[in-house]
């Protein structure tokens, strides 16, 4: 008998950050939350804008992930903003540390999902996009539309 994979459910997706964006290269990371936290992004109550992830004392930090308060909440829900722990292997953790400072490159939330029953975001080592590099895919992704319109 198979193993069967892992459930995945995709909670959020960072489109902007694709738009923003180029992606180099991905890993998943898991997420140290609490439990209002995690009611309250199963409602879907997340929002991904302007967030961005930071390497400190050897640690993975989370800022500006918007979780809102959980509606049935009492005085022990949580502060929406708060900085969060990000979970990933030392050897990682020193690699994307090692690309951050040499290359001036940027860890950016892409996908929120759940993997099984823990959550897990997926980040991008990315390199901010200029405005010529925007128009750019934009025009293609209309040049590929009108080409799939015609057949």
């Amino acid at each position: 008998m198979a193993n069967n994979p892992e459930h995945i459910t995709v909670i959020l997706t960072n489109r902007r950050a694709r738009h923003e964006y180029h992606v180099l290269e991905r890993i998943e990371v898991g997420v140290v939350l609490r439990g209002t936290e995690v009611k309250s992004i199963r409602g879907g109550k997340i929002s991904l804008q302007d967030a961005y992830a930071t390497v400190e004392n050897n640690e993975l930090f989370l800022f500006n992930m918007h979780i809102s308060p959980f509606d049935k909440g009492n005085i022990h829900n949580h502060d929406p903003l708060r900085i969060r722990k990000l979970l990933a292997r030392k050897k990682e953790i020193s690699k994307l540390a090692q690309k951050i400072n040499e290359k001036g490159l940027t860890l950016i939330p892409l996908q929120v999902y759940f993997s099984g029953r823990h959550l897990k975001i997926e980040l991008g080592v990315c390199k901010g996009k200029k405005t010529y590099d925007k128009r750019q895919a934009l025009k293609q992704r209309d040049i590929k539309r009108e080409m799939e319109r015609q057949f």
